[in-house]
């Protein structure tokens, strides 16, 4: 598992599962022509999406961002459908850490489509219960009410499974929260009306977590948004204000989906200067 130092942070991440996307719906209104120089593609035109949940290890607590795809969630036609070729090995990738799901103190959910949350729950039975019974699960107020009350668009990514069994655990904000000194939530829509990216600034050490805002290095330009948004202007904005603010001040970009890179650094002029790669990519 790779690992990367952010000032007093320790990042490590876990294998989560992965998926297979269109990359036509991955890239937007962007050719084929000139995405496919930045990203592989098979023959199916999906790209590999990494789902693969970061562990935070920051003044004591056990922070995961983001929880995988899970087990046992999908269909044969689901699978299908999503290219998804692995599941989620949380726990093995725990015990890596000497860590089990109980000693996770905090999830920060960027959002909540399936691909993000189908590893908070698990199925027992006839019912589905908590994979993280000990965290406090943060995401946006928006993003809560939008997984409890899906609208037409959006009711094929909000699954109950994914949400019932979690409710008591669950607290939401507005526009941003400070998990810890340094690290924050910041509520920016785009992708999601209720999407959020992570910050943590210690000194000048710092990294930024776009989520699907920028989920892959290869979605680095700003006009470059994906079709799932559903406000994609926004996204567009968004990444605009960010991209700054991480070349400005050298921040880490981590990454969720990236079937290549864990992290990259980026200078003034959004030149890559260092990168985490996924091994075995």
């Amino acid at each position: 598992m790779e690992k990367l130092q952010v000032g007093r942070a320790t990042l490590t991440w876990l294998h989560g599962g992965v998926t297979h996307m269109d990359g036509g719906a991955m890239f937007g209104v962007v050719p084929k022509a000139l995405w496919s120089k930045k990203y592989p593609v098979n023959q199916k035109n999906q790209i590999e999406l990494r789902t693969d949940p970061i562990l935070l290890q920051l003044d004591g607590k056990n922070i995961l961002i983001d929880s995988g795809i899970g087990t046992g969630k999908f269909t044969d036609k689901q699978k299908r459908n999503f290219g998804v070729l692995e599941e989620s090995f949380i726990e093995q990738s725990f015990e890596e850490c000497n860590l089990s799901v109980s000693d996770i103190d905090v999830v920060l959910m960027t959002h909540l489509h399936f691909d993000h949350a189908c590893g908070l729950t698990i199925k027992e039975g006839d019912t589905f219960t908590s994979v993280f019974k000990n965290a406090v699960i943060y995401t946006t107020e928006t993003e809560w009410k939008e997984m409890k009350n899906p609208n037409i668009r959006s009711v094929n990514t909000y699954w109950k499974e994914n949400w019932e069994a979690i409710t008591e655990q669950v607290q939401t904000f507005s526009k941003e929260v400070e998990i810890v000194e340094g690290l924050r939530m910041i509520h920016t829509s785009g992708h999601s009306d209720g999407h959020a990216i992570i910050y943590f600034q210690d000194g000048k050490d710092s990294f930024l977590h776009m989520a699907d805002i920028m989920p892959t290095h290869a979605h680095q330009n700003k006009l470059w948004a994906l079709a799932y948004d559903d406000y994609p202007v926004t996204s567009v904005h968004e990444k605009e204000k960010w991209m700054a603010t991480g070349y400005a001040d050298r921040s880490w970009y981590t990454f969720y989906h990236d079937a290549l890179y864990r992290a990259i650094k980026f200078n003034e002029d959004g030149e890559k200067i260092d990168c985490v790669e996924r091994e075995n990519s």
